[in-house]
């Protein structure tokens, strides 16, 4: 029923899936969402069963290459893998803070050593009184994201 129902939507232009029955674009959708998670499922146990036949050699090849993170390759029979371990690196922020702050009191610059960036919680910008948003808000730029939609069918009312 689901890829019935997915095939009749690829065949129709946006503007005329737009154009449906909203019962229609409402199956649709979670017919859609449907297929997404089950995909998503799959590639991860399939990426799943990939890690855990190739991150032993691709651990053994980093370390005989002296490093711990990157990229290592190497061939398993007729396949050319390449691992990528990336680094994730984060930076404690008050330790950070009090380290710029040491620089600043040695008269030297800290941003010859750090990138130093300012953010704003929207909730409490929110929550200013006026006088003080005035000064902030020649540095607030608003940008939107992706709309998103959530289509429910109601129950019928006799």
């Amino acid at each position: 029923m689901n890829r019935q129902i997915l095939d009749q939507a690829a065949s129709m232009s946006a503007v005329q899936l737009s154009e449906a029955a909203p019962e229609f674009l409402q199956k649709v959708l979670i017919a859609a969402t449907a297929e997404v998670t089950s995909a998503k499922k799959q590639l991860e146990h399939i990426e799943h069963a990939v890690d855990l036949r190739y991150a032993r050699q691709a651990k053994a090849l980093r370390l005989v290459q002296g490093k711990d993170t990157g990229v290592v390759h190497f061939d398993d029979g007729k396949v050319s893998v390449t691992a990528d371990l990336p680094k994730k690196v984060e930076w404690d922020q008050p330790k950070l803070a009090a380290i710029v702050a040491h620089i600043r009191d040695s008269d030297d610059d800290p941003s010859q050593y750090v990138e130093i960036s300012y953010r704003v919680s929207e909730t409490k910008f929110n929550a200013w009184p006026e006088t003080l948003k005035q000064p902030f808000a020649t540095a607030r730029t608003l940008k939107v994201g992706k709309p998103t939609y959530r289509l429910a069918l109601l129950e019928d009312k006799e």
